[in-house]
């Protein structure tokens, strides 16, 4: 047996009914067996294709579901916002504290109280932000970020007092990080 009759023997006759031509060209088999072929020459695949439809039997709900599915290929999605978890940091156990002792953590120690040294703003800010004095710049970052992820539009489904709340906190960190009076760390 040489080559050519080896390459002859491996070659594939057209799969239409009467046809003894070269099968050079796939078509899938069914929908659900895109990857099994069917073979045909070139005449019988242009037919073929033209009667070819994805879609046959499937109705027009069942159609949308599979171009929505399709758009996000095939993974699995969920609103923005629907997997939070209740605990920001769920990897970190610290079962004796020791962040504490390495001064993780740690608020400044109280001195005289320095509450009647800020202005109406930085009262009304450290409200909105749910933080009372004494806080430091780290734990006013460590609060804002917090609550603009509670309070961010995406996160509550485009919530028009969502967004106000949002435009509050956004002002109230504005106003105090800069401030002078609220401690580094």
């Amino acid at each position: 047996m040489t080559a050519t009759d080896g390459a002859q023997s491996q070659q594939r006759v057209c799969e239409a009914a009467g046809c003894r031509l070269q099968g050079e060209f796939r078509a899938p088999w069914a929908r659900d067996r895109l990857n099994a072929y069917r073979w045909f020459c070139l005449e019988h695949v242009r037919e073929y294709n033209k009667k070819w439809d994805y879609f046959a039997g499937l109705g027009a709900e069942q159609i949308e579901a599979h171009i929505r599915a399709d758009t996000t290929w095939r993974r699995p999605v969920w609103p923005l916002g629907a997997r939070r978890s209740s605990n920001l940091y769920p990897h970190f156990n610290d079962p004796f504290g020791l962040a504490d002792d390495a001064g993780l953590g740690e608020k400044p120690p109280p001195q005289d109280d320095g509450s009647e040294q800020l202005t109406p703003a930085e009262r009304d800010a450290l409200g909105v932000l749910e933080l009372s004095w004494p806080s430091t710049q780290a734990d006013v970052k460590t609060r804002y970020k917090a609550l603009v992820k509670r309070h961010h539009p995406d996160a509550n489904g485009g919530a028009r007092e969502a967004e106000e709340k949002l435009k509050a906190i956004n002002a109230a960190y504005s106003t105090l990080r800069v401030s002078e009076r609220l401690p580094a760390a």
